[in-house]
């Protein structure tokens, strides 16, 4: 089955707009399916395209980037014969695959979109860090377009639900509640996709088996290729790396589910920590949340980067992450999960889903967290949105996640009242249908996506 995904039409929108002006370079982290779109968009919207994956590239093929870039009628007659491919004037793709594992190439993007004759993606996961940009200058003709796991939205897709997202974008617009039935075929749905998580792999193999146990086994397969990249590329901060990797679900499984760097090494200092936890936002395993300590616009000019929560990528990758004690997840859990029956557990999951999907989005993530011996100031807000269009007031929308069904407020109600100029109606994303009450927007956690 061809999985549909929402960046295609990015990469529509590119062609048609850019015109070989600049290249493209598709960043993610490893196995969301970079490769595959890319290739299905080559097949679809060009007449030809080579594929230089350098996972397999030869040594000679890497050669011609540094010796032929001053004849580059050489350099794509020998790629035309090496690739046995008819390249055709702004009717050809030329793609990079894995474009980290040979810098001279992504340095060379200049020369040839200076050249003008065909169009280049490129794609790659550990883009960023530095073992990768060492001697190069990385070239200004390259826009970055970052992808992320399947979302919500794509899951639906995948299982021929996409009338039902189209209801669910309908109420959200409209404020109207779902109704029992439907609501409850959105949150079953929903916690399958949360279990399967948004790795096209995973999701590929649950729609052909239904069989959770395949998927888990796809799951730690992908965990442990991360893994394995962390001791490959991390150098000298392997280990570090690696410890915050493993602390990544009991972290989130405490009550206020911020990183206790104390975890890793006794006594650590957020100075001993943070190349660690860039480099692994930089591979885009995790997606990092940090404090911000006033809810008004600007959120990043108020950052605490010291105090943080650091959610997987995908919250399916948390699942088998998380509860590994045989080495896979039995159906037990996974029913448990299905039924909301995990009780202990599944703050942290609902919390790293709408991590998940609000990072998606585009969303940076933060959150506000103060302690205080005046319980007036004390409060804890998983997550801090700035509204899309600024207004001289009230454009911060406090955001609370909430798995289960008795739950309290004192927290967003003590900020409704302190910051009443700077912040916008607040929200709970819940696990019953939309509603508004007390002045608070009480959404299905599905809807996150939305926002």
């Amino acid at each position: 089955m061809i999985l549909k995904r929402k960046i295609y039409s990015q990469l529509l929108d590119w062609k048609q707009n850019r015109k070989g002006s600049v290249a493209l370079l598709i960043e993610g982290a490893r196995r969301i399916g970079k490769s595959f779109i890319v290739e299905q968009f080559a097949k679809n919207e060009y007449e030809s395209y080579i594929i230089i994956d350098f996972n397999k590239a030869s040594a000679a093929v890497r050669e011609w980037f540094d010796i032929y870039l001053e004849d580059l009628d050489t350099l794509f007659f020998y790629l035309s014969q090496h690739y046995k491919v008819k390249l055709i004037e702004r009717k050809s793709l030329i793609i990079f695959d894995e474009i980290q594992l040979c810098p001279r190439t992504r340095a060379a993007i200049k020369f040839l979109v200076a050249d003008g004759r065909y169009d280049y993606i490129e794609t790659g996961s550990l883009v960023s860090i530095k073992k990768n940009l060492k001697g190069i200058v990385v070239p200004s003709e390259e826009r970055t377009l970052k992808m992320h796991p399947m979302d919500f939205e794509e899951f639906l897709w995948a299982t021929d639900n996409e009338m039902l997202w189209d209801f669910i974008t309908k109420m959200y617009n409209e404020k109207h509640p779902m109704g029992q039935v439907f609501h409850r075929k959105a949150m079953d749905i929903f916690r399958q996709y949360m279990i399967v998580g948004g790795m096209p792999q995973a999701v590929k193999t649950y729609m052909e088996t239904k069989d959770f146990d395949a998927v888990d086994t796809v799951k730690r397969d992908i965990l442990n290729i991360y893994r394995n990249d962390i001791f490959n590329y991390a150098a000298e901060q392997a280990e570090k790396v690696v410890s915050i990797f493993d602390q990544i679900p009991p972290q989130l499984s405490r009550h206020e589910k911020k990183f206790k760097l104390s975890s890793v090494k006794p006594d650590a200092k957020f100075r001993d920590l943070d190349d660690a936890f860039f480099w692994l936002k930089d591979s885009r395993v995790v997606n990092i949340c940090y404090n911000s300590t006033a809810p008004n616009i600007g959120l990043k000019m108020n950052e605490e980067r010291t105090t943080l929560k650091c959610y997987m990528n995908d919250t399916g990758l948390l699942i088998s992450h998380a509860f590994d004690e045989r080495g896979i997840v039995t159906n037990d859990v996974y029913q448990k999960i299905l039924l909301s029956k995990l009780d202990i557990n599944e703050g942290m999951l609902m919390e790293n889903i709408v991590a998940q999907m609000f990072t998606a989005k585009g969303h940076n993530l933060y959150f506000y967290s103060k302690n205080s011996e005046n319980s007036q100031e004390r409060m804890e807000i998983d997550f801090l949105l700035a509204k899309s269009r600024v207004t001289s007031r009230h454009n911060i929308i406090p955001v609370e996640v909430k798995s289960g069904k008795n739950y309290t407020f004192s927290s967003l109600n003590k900020m409704t009242e302190r910051f009443r100029d700077f912040i916008d109606t607040p929200v709970v994303l819940h696990t019953s249908d939309l509603k508004e009450e007390n002045g608070v927007q009480f959404l299905p956690v599905y809807m996150a996506g939305l926002m």
